[in-house]
């Protein structure tokens, strides 16, 4: 069974690369990240991860970040799929700040994700929400 879901991803993979909208090995921007449910979904587990990480409660009582939403999103080709997301996310204060977040998903391990990079943006936006 799991080779079969190795195969059909792979053949996914290579079929889309052949048809010019993922080339293996080089970051693609996913161009509909405001409705890409998958894509939403990888923020939230980013921001979850974040905060699992740094001890906090996940942006409940007024502790962690609170995923707003993912404004821009690449995928690169990998051993899986590496995606590259800039999260707006509401920290502690109230503020509204930007994050740039690496999370790999191989789907042929079930429900395998993991997030390797998460930091501020060099470029944030911030302001207070209401």
């Amino acid at each position: 069974m799991t080779l079969t879901i190795v195969i059909t991803t792979l053949l996914c993979i290579l079929s889309t690369a052949s048809c010019g909208r993922v080339i293996v090995g080089a970051k693609t921007e996913i161009s509909d990240v405001g409705t890409n449910k998958e894509v939403q979904e990888l923020g939230k587990f980013a921001v979850k991860e974040y905060n699992y990480k740094q001890g906090l409660n996940n942006g409940c009582d007024g502790e962690g970040l609170k995923f707003v939403e993912v404004v821009e999103a690449e995928q690169q080709v990998v051993s899986g799929m590496k995606y590259y997301l800039n999260i707006s996310a509401v920290d502690h204060n109230g503020v509204q700040r930007m994050f740039n977040s690496v999370v790999v998903v191989k789907p042929w391990l079930h429900q395998y994700k993991k997030l390797i990079h998460f930091a501020p943006s060099s470029t944030f936006h911030q302001h207070t929400t209401m």
